[in-house]
């Protein structure tokens, strides 16, 4: 149902104030105002999924906008080209940290506010949703004192949270830890960090550049964009120095074929790289109302296939007061590869593609797969999520019937026969 604002009566100060707190109060990470012919949409993304939160008369989107731009301090006066924001502020007791983005459109200017929350970051490693031969690796990683360790994922995956989750536990009296971000997204004590400014030339690799000189134990590099930053990382970190960085890949096997087209040296990637982390968000089943249901034929099949486990009922989301359909924020579904020194010959002396797969996946890693289904057993996340987000083209049967698109059909055929029957424990 929409929220319905008195717009006649309450100042434009007040209705930014209450989306912004209404939409935090909520668990919101973004706020979408979206122009259109007759009016202007709100709408909010929880848990991944947008929805729609309110409507703007046309009348008042202008103040509305001009409001947003001042406090985020915005150009008010130029809407003709992209502008990037931030606000910080305490609203109604609630502390916001919010970055603000402005896009020209062919109805007016839409605004997009991301609303930072550290309190998975600030929680620590452990509280990642990390299985525990995972939490072992991350930790193995961390006590290298050199070497590159990268979270990779898609935008929005959390790689941001799990690095600064990192950087908090190597975060030490003895410990010279620098970053280089664009933006800066939290504020750590003890740690010194460097906001990039492409327009003076602050780039990514000049500010690499000068840190090496500042006698640094640990980097941390915002995100690996470009060749020269990536060699540049990889430098560093053979030279005495562990990297954090992120990377733009689904999984641990892509993250090395994209270090490769960057033209990373082999020799040098397989002396620097440590590790890999790749992660992608699931939402997590409501704990107040989920229930079992009985397996169909394709995921015992998959269970006993992944697992080599015999399921016959998993949890199903139902829907109460304390949820959305059922779901209840997110979890991460994880891939944690720690490079042995068989990945590293292999690097270093050339292997094709189907080789490099091999050695990757038969070393001692759980694949997003094994950890989803493990996570679906356990209640955390239900079937039907874990194969909205994960690509099952190492699965036989689904490329035997068409791939995740089939598997999708197959799930709601099943479901239908079954009437999704809910057991009560």
């Amino acid at each position: 149902m929409l929220k319905i604002f008195e717009y006649d009566k309450m100042p434009i100060v007040e209705v930014v104030n209450e989306i912004l707190v209404d939409a935090s109060h909520r668990g919101a990470s973004d706020i979408h105002f979206d122009p259109h012919d007759e009016f202007m949409q709100i709408r909010i993304r929880i848990d991944g999924q947008l929805i729609d939160y309110a409507e703007v008369p046309n009348e008042i989107k202008k103040n509305l906008i001009t409001r947003i731009k001042i406090i985020s301090g915005m150009n008010i006066t130029e809407s003709r080209l992209p502008q990037d924001g931030a606000i910080k502020a305490t609203l109604q007791d609630v502390n916001l940290d919010l970055r603000v983005s402005s896009l020209p459109t062919n109805e007016g200017e839409k605004i997009v506010i991301r609303i930072l929350d550290y309190s998975m970051s600030k929680s620590g490693i452990e509280s990642l949703g990390f299985s525990e031969s995972n939490y072992k690796k991350i930790l193995q990683m961390i006590s290298e004192p050199n070497g590159i360790i990268l979270v990779t994922g898609a935008t929005g995956s959390g790689k941001s949270t799990t690095v600064y989750s990192i950087l908090q536990r190597l975060n030490k009296e003895d410990t010279n830890i620098i970053t280089v971000e664009d933006p800066i997204e939290m504020n750590i004590e003890g740690i010194n960090q460097v906001q990039t400014n492409s327009e003076i030339g602050l780039t990514f690799a000049a500010a690499l550049r000068s840190i090496l000189r500042q006698d640094p134990n640990i980097i941390m590099i915002g995100e690996i964009r470009d060749t020269e930053t990536a060699k540049i990382a990889v430098r560093a970190s053979i030279t005495g120095h562990l990297v954090l960085s992120t990377l733009h890949t689904n999984t641990a096997l892509n993250t090395i074929e994209r270090l490769l087209d960057m033209e990373v040296e082999r020799y040098l990637l397989a002396s620097a790289l440590t590790g890999v982390v790749a992660q992608k968000l699931a939402r997590s089943l409501c704990p107040h109302c989920r229930k079992f249901r009985p397996t169909n034929e394709y995921e015992k099949e998959l269970f006993k296939k992944v697992l080599n486990k015999d399921i016959t009922e998993i949890y199903t989301p139902v829907g109460c007061e304390e949820c959305r359909n059922g779901y209840k924020g997110r979890i991460a579904i994880h891939e944690v590869l720690l490079i042995n020194q068989e990945i590293k010959d292999a690097l270093s002396t050339g292997i094709n593609r189907e080789h490099l797969r091999e050695l990757v996946y038969s070393a001692d890693v759980i694949t997003m797969l094994q950890d989803g289904l493990e996570k679906v057993l356990n209640g955390d996340t239900s079937f039907e999520e874990l194969l909205k987000i994960i690509e099952l083209e190492d699965d036989e049967k689904l490329e035997k019937e068409g791939g995740l698109e089939d598997a999708m059909n197959i799930l709601e055929i099943a479901n239908e026969q079954n009437d999704v029957e809910i057991i009560d424990n």
